[in-house]
C-alpha cells in the first residue's frame, strides 16, 4: 500500500485515506503475530506486567503576544522559549521523556533482555516535536516501532488525536479524532505499525457512563478496529451486581447497551487505583506481581496480569527515577516467572489457551445499573432522559458525567464558557462539513478538522478558569472562523 506523506501542506495527514485505514486495522489481526517473537512461556509463568507511559502536549496560541493572531504552537514549545518562567525549565527534560523509551528498548536488547513498554502518544504532541524541529525524537521513536529488531517490545495505543475526554466530546468528533490519530499514526511510521495497534487508551482515563454516549464510544472503536480498551477500575462495575471489578488483574468484556436496545462490546483492560505515576516510576506493578499466583479461567490455568499507565513526563519521580527502576526491574524480570508483558501480547497467548472473548466477565460503566433497573433497553432516549434525571434528583452523588484516573474532578461543571463554544464549533462542523459530504481529502476539511479537534484538548478544562480557559475559546473562535470563510 502507498506510503502516506506526514504532512499536506501545514497540516498533518489526519484524513483522506479511510478505506485503506480499515483495510489496514481489519486484516492487521490476521497477519500479524505479536507473541511469536517475546519469548515468553505462557504456560509456566506466574503473573506478568504490563506498564504504559501516556505523554501528551496540548497546541496552545502563544506563538506571539496577542492571543487572537498568535501562532498555534505546542505548548512544549512555549515551555522551551520561556523557561524563565513556573516550571517550564523542565522543557528540556520533558524532551528526553518523549525520546529515552528509543534509547532504553536497543540497550536492553542489546544485553539479551526482554524489555516492554506500551506507548501512548497525543497527536498535537507528535506535531508538536515535529514543528519545533525535535526529529531526533521521533527517529528514535521510529527506531524502536519499526526495526524488527526492537518493534516486538513496543505496543503503541491509540488514543484521540487531540486528548478529547470522551464522555464530554460529541460523539461524531470523537470518532472523528480516533480516525485521525490512525491516519497521523500511519504517516508516521506506516502502515504495517499501524496492523499492531490494538489497544486503546481514552485520554484522562475518561469513560462515558450515558447509556448512548459509552455505546457511541464502544461502537466508535470496534468500527476503528479496535480489540481492547484501557480502563479505571473505579469507573466500572459488575454487570452481574454492581460491584468493581472482583478480579481487576485479568481482562474483561466492556459491553455497553443504549436506549434503542443496540449492543456493543469489546475487551477491556482493567487500571487499577493507585498514585499513577510513583506506581509505575517505581515500577510498582512488577512487584505487586510477584505476589501473585496462576487463577482459573473459564477451565483454564491463567497468568494474571497486573497493568498500569502514567504520565511518562510530569513529576520529578517520573522525571528522575523512572529510568534506573525500570532498567533494574527489566534485568530483573527478562525470563523469569513474573516478566513483562504488552497487553496484545498477553491477550494472544490467553486465546491461545483456548479462553474465548466471552469467557470474559462482564462489566459495564458505573451507575449503568440503578439505569436498568428501571427501565428496559429499547424504551428509548426520552425514557432514558427522565430516569436519568429522577436519579439525580434522588441522589447527589449520581451523574452521567463519566469517570475517569480521578472522581474529584468534574470536566463539565464549571466550564460552561468553554463547553459552549465547543458545542457550538462543533455543531458548525457538521452542519457545514459533515452533513454536505465535504470529501475528507479536501485541504479545507483537514485544516477544519486540525483546529476542531485542537480545540477540544482537555487541558482547556483542566486546570481551572484563566488562561488555559482563554486559550481554549480563542480556538473555538478560529474554528468558527475557518468554517465560516472556507465553507460559505
Amino acid at each position: 500500500m502507498e506510503p502516506l506523506n506526514e504532512y499536506i501542506g501545514d497540516i498533518p495527514n489526519l484524513s483522506g485515506r479511510e478505506s485503506q485505514l480499515q483495510e489496514v486495522v481489519a486484516g492487521g489481526r490476521e497477519r500479524v503475530r505479536l507473541a511469536e517473537r517475546g519469548g515468553i512461556d505462557f504456560g509456566s509463568i506466574r503473573a506478568a506486567t504490563a506498564i504504559a507511559l501516556h505523554q501528551h502536549q496540548p497546541l496552545i496560541p502563544a506563538g506571539g503576544d496577542d492571543l487572537r493572531t498568535a501562532d498555534l504552537i505546542s505548548n512544549l514549545q512555549y515551555m522551551m522559549e520561556n523557561q524563565h518562567i513556573g516550571d517550564n525549565h523542565n522543557a528540556p527534560t520533558f524532551v528526553w521523556c518523549y525520546k529515552r523509551m528509543g534509547e532504553f528498548i536497543p540497550q536492553l536488547i542489546g544485553e539479551g533482555k526482554s524489555p516492554r513498554c506500551m506507548l501512548e502518544y497525543s497527536g498535537t504532541l507528535l506535531h508538536g516535536l515535529r514543528k519545533m524541529g525535535e526529529d531526533h525524537v521521533i527517529d528514535a521513536l521510529r527506531t524502536i516501532t519499526c526495526n524488527p529488531d526492537y518493534d516486538w517490545a513496543v505496543e503503541w495505543l491509540g488514543m484521540p488525536w487531540g486528548h478529547a475526554v470522551a464522555p464530554s466530546t460529541p460523539v461524531q468528533d470523537y470518532r472523528l479524532h480516533v480516525r485521525a490519530f490512525q491516519h497521523h499514526f500511519a504517516a508516521l511510521f506506516g502502515w504495517e505499525a499501524l496492523e499492531r495497534v490494538r489497544g486503546f487508551s481514552p485520554s484522562e482515563m475518561a469513560l462515558p457512563n450515558h447509556p448512548d454516549v459509552a455505546y457511541e464510544f464502544v461502537k466508535t472503536l470496534v468500527d476503528c478496529g479496535f480489540q481492547w480498551v484501557l480502563v479505571q477500575e473505579h469507573t466500572v462495575q459488575q454487570a452481574e451486581n454492581g460491584r468493581h471489578p472482583e478480579r481487576p488483574h485479568l481482562p474483561h468484556r466492556l459491553v455497553c447497551t443504549n436506549s434503542a436496545g443496540e449492543t456493543a462490546s469489546i475487551i477491556a483492560i482493567v487500571k487499577t487505583q493507585g498514585s499513577d505515576t510513583k506506581l509505575v516510576a517505581q515500577m510498582q506493578p512488577w512487584y505487586e506481581a510477584q505476589g501473585l499466583a496462576r487463577v482459573e479461567l473459564a477451565g483454564h490455568s491463567v497468568p494474571p496480569l497486573v497493568t498500569q499507565i502514567a504520565d511518562g513526563e510530569n513529576g520529578g519521580v517520573m522525571m528522575n527515577e523512572f529510568p534506573a527502576k525500570f532498567m533494574e526491574v527489566v534485568r530483573a524480570a527478562s525470563q523469569s516467572a513474573t516478566p513483562l508483558m504488552n497487553v496484545s501480547e498477553y491477550l494472544e497467548l490467553l486465546f491461545g489457551l483456548g479462553v474465548q472473548e466471552t469467557d470474559l466477565p462482564v462489566i459495564q460503566p458505573l451507575f449503568q445499573d440503578r439505569i436498568w433497573a428501571r427501565i428496559q433497553p429499547g424504551d428509548g432516549p426520552e425514557k432514558l432522559a427522565q430516569t436519568i434525571e429522577d436519579l439525580k434528583k434522588e441522589d447527589g452523588q449520581f451523574h452521567m458525567e463519566g469517570g475517569s484516573w480521578t472522581s474529584d474532578l468534574s470536566w463539565v461543571k464549571g466550564y460552561e464558557n468553554v463547553l459552549g463554544p465547543m458545542e457550538e464549533a462543533s455543531a458548525l462542523f457538521n452542519e457545514k462539513v459533515l452533513r454536505p459530504g465535504c470529501s475528507t481529502d479536501d485541504a479545507r476539511y483537514r485544516n477544519a478538522l486540525c483546529h476542531l479537534m485542537a480545540s477540544q484538548t482537555s487541558c482547556y478544562r483542566y486546570w481551572g478558569q484563566g488562561l488555559w480557559t482563554d486559550y481554549g475559546r480563542e480556538i473555538c473562535r478560529r474554528v468558527t472562523d475557518i468554517i465560516q470563510h472556507d465553507f460559505a
